[in-house]
């Protein structure tokens, strides 16, 4: 008999970024090097988990900008494309390292690994939904769905539908691709606002995750803090995030991912090997860039980028076993601890977005593996669960009022609200209220009902939180910006022909083409509540 629970809960998510209109963008390598280094390592290990008779339970969200890439021809033709660069590029090093034993290991251990995701993504058509489909249909997986475009809500709330529009496009977004509707939603940036709760309710939704912070905050206080969920008044669940496992694991300085042993993210052969020899293998004008082959790692606190000692994936795999075994400890002190303070089972929640395990932190999906495994084989204190089963088993909980929060910079929303990014929230609130006003008009022909709905697609492509967040961070800020300014710009077309009657059909045509994110979208879904 166990004494609680432990949810792992997984936020996989990446904008919308599909560019056909152009030979080459470099930011659709994000989605390029999430199957290769999180998505399909992930599906390996349910995989693994599954064949060894292992009743694995994880929650994960998966976006529908995501899903709607996972599944788009233009994207996974270029994806084999950059698949098979790669493949080219470690028999080059194979063959450059010859003579040089760990070089030529370390050559021929990325060889296998490309080699395996090659043959993943062909034993799936080249479809990844249809890996992490089969493991929702054996419950093993629950799988939540997120705001339509990831739109941050709390900056949004002056005007419902818009909020109304991110939830309920995202539901249906959701039942097309799962064929089911969904149970859960990750708020975007686990942003909430007093009232959200109310659409969650009529859009079906049972549960959602916020910060820690938004539990602890609540009306009246919690009796179990985190350790529990709360019932909002609508009726829909609201689970915090547990500080302590997320810091273990979340954190490079104090947590997992530090370790000296572990891959080091920021050398790669890309920048290291000679230019003549890289060139076909970066971007087309000559600049270099991560290509994904990495052969150092992290080696210590302190130490610079030129003296990281070579990767052994052998020791990072036992370390990675090791961290997995001190995680399931500290869960099974933690859960003794609060199940005699309780007097009743606690959960313990711990979120993180999927592509640190993978991407970030290459041991991670090994982690993974290692904890489900032991948690399975090696203790009895906790079960794990994920948020679905939870609810249906533990059906009564407090009522309470969660308290506005983000997890954020200081855990509420400046991080998207700031010196950096503030410049884009007048237009957004502007297309916002024209597309209300849109949502009025009926359509005299098909090329309007064409015009109305892509403009719905417009606005909700801009409202994207990643483009504010990149601006917060400073990283690919022109690309960001070049996004904002894209949809808005299309939108106030849209909007200005048909205020006029004129919809140009042929420019509207190319646009569609591109962001061609939500086919079967209806407009209307902003019409006033």
């Amino acid at each position: 008999m166990s004494l609680g629970y432990v949810a792992l809960v997984l936020h996989a998510h990446l904008p919308f970024v599909r560019h056909p209109e152009s030979d080459y963008v470099l930011e659709e390598e994000w989605l390029h090097e999430a199957i290769i280094e999180t998505y399909i390592p992930l599906i390996h290990v349910f995989e693994g988990l599954q064949r060894d008779g292992i009743d694995f339970k994880i929650t994960m969200s998966m976006t529908p900008p995501l899903t709607a890439m996972l599944q788009d021809p233009v994207l996974q033709e270029r994806f084999d494309d950059y698949l098979g660069k790669l493949e080219e590029l470690t028999e080059l090093e194979i063959e450059r390292h010859a003579k040089n034993g760990h070089m030529r290991y370390l050559a021929e251990y990325y060889a296998k690994e490309f080699h395996e995701v090659r043959k993943t993504w062909e034993r799936y058509d080249r479809n990844l939904i249809t890996a992490f489909k089969k493991f929702l249909d054996s419950n093993n997986l629950e799988i939540i769905t997120c705001g339509a475009t990831h739109g941050y809500f709390p900056l949004m709330k002056m005007y419902p539908q818009a909020v109304w529009s991110q939830i309920q496009v995202a539901c249906e977004s959701y039942e097309e691709t799962f064929g089911r509707a969904p149970k859960g939603i990750w708020l975007p940036e686990c942003a909430y606002y007093e009232g959200v709760e109310r659409m969650l309710a009529d859009a079906g939704l049972r549960y959602f995750l916020t910060d820690g912070h938004g539990i602890l905050y609540a009306r009246p206080r919690p009796r179990f803090g985190t350790y529990a969920p709360i019932f909002t008044e609508s009726g829909v669940a609201a689970f915090g995030r547990d500080q302590e496992s997320s810091q273990q694991v979340w954190s490079s300085e104090v947590g997992y991912p530090g370790a000296a042993e572990y891959r080091e993210f920021y050398r790669d052969l890309g920048w290291d090997a000679e230019y003549e020899y890289i060139k076909p293998y970066i971007m087309p004008n000559g600049q270099r860039k991560n290509v994904g082959v990495k052969y150092h790692k992290i080696t210590g606190k302190g130490v610079g980028s030129s003296d990281k000692e070579l990767y052994d994936p052998y020791w990072a795999k036992e370390k990675a076993a090791d961290h997995a075994g001190n995680f399931m400890d500290n869960r099974s002190k933690q859960i003794q601890h609060l199940n005699g303070a309780m007097g009743r089972k606690p959960i313990v929640v711990s979120p993180y977005d999927a592509e640190l395990f993978g991407h970030w932190w290459y041991e991670g999906p090994w982690f993974i593996d290692y904890f489900c495994r032991k948690s399975w084989h090696d203790q009895q204190t906790y079960e794990m669960t994920h948020l679905a089963d939870y609810l249906r088993g533990n059906p009564t909980q407090q009522v309470c009022r969660p308290s506005q929060s983000s997890w954020g910079y200081k855990g509420f929303h400046e991080y998207w609200l700031n010196e950096t990014n503030a410049w884009i929230y007048p237009h957004l609130h502007k297309i916002a209220e024209r597309m209300i006003e849109l949502a009025r008009m009926e359509p005299t022909d098909e090329l309007e009902w064409r015009a109305l709905n892509q403009a719905a697609r417009e606005v909700l492509l801009a409202q994207s939180s990643d483009w504010a967040f990149i601006m917060r961070t400073g990283t690919m800020v022109p690309y960001a910006v070049r996004r904002t300014k894209s949809h808005v710009q299309r939108f106030n077309k849209i909007y200005d022909d048909l205020k006029i009657g004129k919809v140009d059909s042929g420019w509207l045509q190319k646009v569609e083409a591109i962001d061609n994110i939500f086919p079967n979208i209806n407009y209307r879904v902003y019409r006033p509540m």
